[in-house]
């Protein structure tokens, strides 16, 4: 009983360490809110499904650090996404900007609706063609 107490207060203390950000990275309400939104637009390079704000690997604390200094430095929201995406590519961005090399993400989406639809279509025709068997109507 005693090992299963040190056990879980060691685990409930390696918890608390790892916490992401727990501090406020600005005195100015409208200035955290704004960072708050900007870390949740940007994706972890490393985790990939996460943003930087849900992440805790170094390079997430890295880009959270740097996005604070560019943000104290005056920075508007677009010259920090500009630096973002020069450093790291379009692919930092959880909504990518449009144009031309994003284009295919854009058009993809409706591309498989319309295809999809297409084929329904051409399924029901089908299917609406084919003769009824007289005896699957009597069982």
């Amino acid at each position: 009983m005693k090992r299963m107490s040190v056990l879980l207060i060691t685990l409930f203390v390696s918890f608390t360490a790892t916490a992401i950000d727990t501090g406020v990275a600005f005195e100015d309400p409208e200035m955290q809110a704004r960072y708050e939104h900007i870390i949740s637009e940007v994706r972890c390079l490393v985790c990939q499904n996460q943003t930087i704000k849900d992440s805790n690997v170094f390079l997430a604390s890295d880009l959270r650090r740097e996005i604070r200094r560019m943000m104290t430095d005056g920075m508007t929201d677009t010259e920090i996404a500009d630096f973002l995406v020069a450093r790291y590519g379009d692919f930092v961005l959880y909504n990518p900007r449009k144009n031309g090399r994003t284009l295919i993400l854009w058009i993809t989406p409706a591309l498989l609706i319309g295809v999809g639809g297409i084929v329904l279509v051409r399924v029901v025709r089908d299917r609406m063609k084919m003769p009824m068997d007289d005896d699957a109507l009597e069982s």
